[in-house]
């Protein structure tokens, strides 16, 4: 195979450990995924609902609270994503999660983990830590809503989520994955008006559109907000939780992923910057 594999079965089986800070919505859909594979769960909100559902499940769960960690220890409450602050929180969860494990995890998904991981650890693990972009990312960047609001500005006709490696640029690492379009077509009569004062005053980025309606005195940016929320929610259901967990346990625990440099192979198959198609592959057992 092309690349250096991400994980190579042939010896052992897979171990992984997920990053939550909330909900723990897209841990499920990976535990669910093969709920026998060996894991741990690490937080930075200790006691939050992801954290609560490993116990539930019988899994080891450890955390470190991030505000009390960087307040106490560098007088700050909010660290910047760059710096030896913010390397020394990755520093002693990861310690956390390696003595608890007893090994390095082979695989991290960062699943619904709100903090930005640090240089230290990116050199550490990379590529073999994983997330999900509720876009195209090789497109449309930034958190919850504002992906899909920036598509729909943009005039696309469908989004999709996306599954990538973590590297240190914002969600720009080799994409690993990419799902089902959702079409927006079932959206129109509820974004006629954004689309149309979007084209009468020219706005083609979530910036003009917020500035036009601020001007015009109109509520259609609080409107393409609760869309564009809506929207990310069902494609969560049908982009996110679908891709995460075939990326963790038919493709990576497998042994069909490599890299060479930021060129994604599976199957021995060269991938487009925008990684396996669902519209195209669908979750093929093999497409060497």
């Amino acid at each position: 195979m092309t690349g250096e594999l991400v994980f190579d079965p042939s010896s052992r089986t897979m171990i992984y450990a997920c990053g939550v800070s909330g909900s723990g919505t897209n841990y499920d859909r990976i535990y669910e995924g093969d709920p026998q594979k060996k894991h741990l769960v690490f937080s930075n909100v200790p006691g939050c609902k992801g954290m609560q559902k490993a116990w539930s499940y019988g899994v080891q769960a450890v955390s470190l609270d991030s505000s009390i960690y960087f307040r106490e220890m560098w007088g700050l409450e909010r660290a910047p994503r760059h710096g030896i602050e913010r390397n020394s929180f990755d520093m002693a969860i990861m310690t956390l999660v390696e003595q608890t494990m007893g090994s390095q995890p082979d695989l991290i998904c960062l699943a619904g983990y709100d903090l930005w991981i640090g240089d230290w650890m990116v050199s550490r693990y990379y590529p073999r830590i994983l997330n999900v972009h509720p876009a195209d990312a090789t497109k449309y960047v930034g958190l919850g809503w504002i992906p899909t609001a920036k598509a729909i500005l943009a005039g696309e006709k469908s989004v999709k989520s996306t599954v990538f490696f973590v590297d240190q640029s914002d969600d720009g690492g080799p994409i690993l994955i990419q799902s089902a379009s959702l079409p927006l077509s079932q959206w129109d009569n509820q974004l006629r008006d954004v689309r149309g004062f979007a084209e009468k005053t020219g706005s083609e980025t979530l910036k003009d559109f917020r500035e036009a309606t601020e001007r015009e005195g109109n509520n259609l940016y609080e409107s393409l907000k609760m869309v564009s929320s809506e929207i990310q929610e069902i494609l969560k259901t049908e982009g996110d939780w679908k891709i995460y967990p075939f990326a963790v346990h038919e493709l990576i625990a497998k042994g069909r992923v490599a890299l060479d440099g930021r060129t994604v192979y599976i199957d021995g198959m060269k991938m487009p910057p925008q990684g396996w198609q669902v519209d195209t592959y669908g979750f093929a057992h093999n497409i060497g």
